[in-house]
């Protein structure tokens, strides 16, 4: 069953929208705001998001960008700002479609539709990963160095589950910190702490890295698997 997390601090929306999506065949969840919604996606993974962008926590652009950090899910944008550069600034952050408030069901469920297609079109979504002696599997949420076992807090795997997420890539310090703390104004020297912590784990020498790099100024960025 398709899971869809529905995020928007309007009751009356969610209260319309919910069991209009169960009557479909979906599986709901829903969150009030940004800090819950991305807890939620690290917690169950949905399928598809839709996703208000006047969250009374952060905006919702902050949240497309911490989802494409740790899930490859679907995001459909349902918002009332109908300027044109909201709607390019959430695209150029992740989006997968914009839908303007007010809105029929009926056209929802089609855009909810297309976006389930596409997602089924594209390459599944790694379970694991592997880089040298490396190895990172994403269900078990399990990480070995040369088949040693490696204990990692939960907020150490968080990190490195976004950055094998886009491995080969740079993962800018802002999207970092609103996975690990759910802000992207947190402060930047908690992230270069725990980055410390797992070249500690991970790296045969944490003060020559090979596996987890640093991008100066920018992010950090895991060696691509292989």
């Amino acid at each position: 069953m398709i899971r869809i997390l529905i995020v928007d601090d309007e009751p009356s929306l969610i209260a319309v929208l919910e069991p209009s999506l169960r009557a479909a065949g979906y599986d709901v969840a829903t969150a009030c705001d940004g800090g819950s919604a991305v807890a939620a996606v690290k917690r169950s993974d949905p399928d598809l998001i839709l996703l208000d962008l006047g969250l009374p926590d952060m905006d919702g652009k902050t949240v497309i960008g911490a989802v494409r950090a740790i899930s490859a899910a679907s995001v459909i944008v349902v918002s009332a700002r109908h300027q044109e550069s909201e709607k390019i600034a959430a695209l150029d952050e992740g989006a997968d479609d914009y839908v303007n408030k007010p809105f029929e069901i009926g056209e929802l469920t089609a855009r909810i539709r297309a976006a389930v297609r596409r997602r089924a079109s594209v390459r599944v979504k790694p379970r694991t990963y592997v880089s040298g002696p490396l190895a990172i599997d994403f269900d078990a949420r399990s990480v070995r160095i040369e088949d040693e076992p490696i204990r990692l807090s939960r907020k150490e795997f968080d990190l490195l589950h976004a950055l094998a997420m886009s491995a080969g890539q740079v993962v800018t310090h802002k999207r970092l910190l609103e996975v690990g703390w759910g802000s992207a104004s947190a402060d930047s020297q908690y992230l270069r702490v725990y980055i410390g912590y797992l070249r500690q784990k991970l790296e045969e020498d944490s003060t020559d890295p090979r596996l987890i790099l640093t991008e100066p100024g920018v992010g950090y960025r895991l060696a691509p698997p292989g």
